[in-house]
């Protein structure tokens, strides 16, 4: 089978600058990865995990440690040149292009990096244009558009070269629905109506990786703690019991620590309107009775309570012991 990314024992070490700043951190721990040809392959993993460091050095922006890693089937230290002719890269609130040029004007330049005919480029970018709902800001300098505009053009700017494989660090990052939605959109029909077109796909939403993604990785301190589809993970917990509970505002949550039963629970504070929210993955259903109890003794009043199905969060807190940070 024809891999679109293969790593063996991919490692990067990030040594201090000076010796009296520091240790040095392993931002990726041996992490063996195949992805296949055709593959909407998602990436889920706290702030500093190793997500974007992985990115860096299959997009060429980066030399691995030790190990190996290969795109396309290219060696991404010996045959760079080769794997960029395939690729390109997309980043959640990147800042790209040139405010004094048009829309139009910085989507044709990025397409001649990649020696696209210009009548080929010009007809790409009409249509992406169009689909992205940007064909009235075509002539419109990029200094001038909003945030979700300019992410658009991003994105646009990504897919106009045709690429075989393309990364997307955090594509919709900081947008509002509806952009999300015509990028999630784009990148499904994309993948679908390609030939063996790949996306590795990294972002902090959850339900997004479990829309999009055909298989999803899940990295922690640089490590790939499991892989495979978002059922599948998802019956990795299906075994433990998971509740929702909404208080009034919860002061203390250490207490919550020591009642035995509890897997592993996060929760979310909203300070304006006094409610703490709780989520719990309990290993034993009898401790909902001890949750409830410790709530009430501590003063909060208990406004919601409800069990639920396993969620690709679920999966996360018990993999990572934390939700997004």
């Amino acid at each position: 089978m024809q891999y679109a990314v293969e790593t063996e024992a991919l490692t990067r070490v990030f040594q201090p600058k000076r010796k009296k700043e520091g240790k040095s951190v392993t931002a990726l721990d041996s992490v063996d990865l195949s992805i296949k040809q055709g593959e909407l392959f998602g990436i889920l993993g706290p702030n500093g995990a190793g997500k974007t460091t992985l990115l860096k050095i299959l997009s060429t922006l980066l030399l691995p440690t030790s190990g190996k890693a290969y795109v396309a089937g290219f060696d991404v230290e010996t045959d760079f040149q080769e794997v960029r002719k395939r690729i390109n890269m997309v980043s959640g609130g990147e800042v790209s292009g040139y405010g004094l040029l048009t829309v139009k004007e910085n989507l044709w330049m990025f397409s001649q990096f990649y020696g696209i005919r210009t009548k080929v480029a010009i007809e790409r970018i009409d249509r992406m244009l169009e689909q992205f709902g940007l064909m009235d800001k075509r002539n419109e300098k990029v200094r001038t558009l909003s945030t979700g505009q300019r992410q658009k053009m991003n994105v646009i700017r990504g897919f106009v070269t045709d690429p075989d494989i393309i990364f997307l660090d955090e594509p919709t990052l900081g947008l509002d629905v509806n952009a999300s939605r015509v990028i999630r959109e784009y990148i499904v029909d994309w993948v679908s109506n390609g030939t063996d077109k790949t996306v590795l796909l990294t972002t902090h939403y959850m339900a997004e990786a479990d829309q999009l993604c055909d298989r999803i990785a899940i990295i922690d301190n640089g490590k790939i703690l499991a892989c495979d589809t978002p059922e599948n993970l998802k019956k990795l917990v299906k075994t433990s019991t998971m509740l929702k509970l909404d208080t009034t505002m919860l002061d203390d949550k250490r207490v919550l620590e020591t009642i035995k039963g509890i897997e592993k629970f996060t929760y979310a504070d909203d300070a304006t309107n006094n409610l703490t929210s709780l989520k719990f993955v309990l290993q034993d259903e009898s401790a909902v009775s001890d949750i409830v109890s410790e709530v009430v003794r501590s003063g909060a009043k208990i406004l919601a309570l409800r069990k639920t199905e396993p969620t690709l969060e679920d999966v996360f807190i018990k993999m990572v012991g934390k939700g997004f940070e």
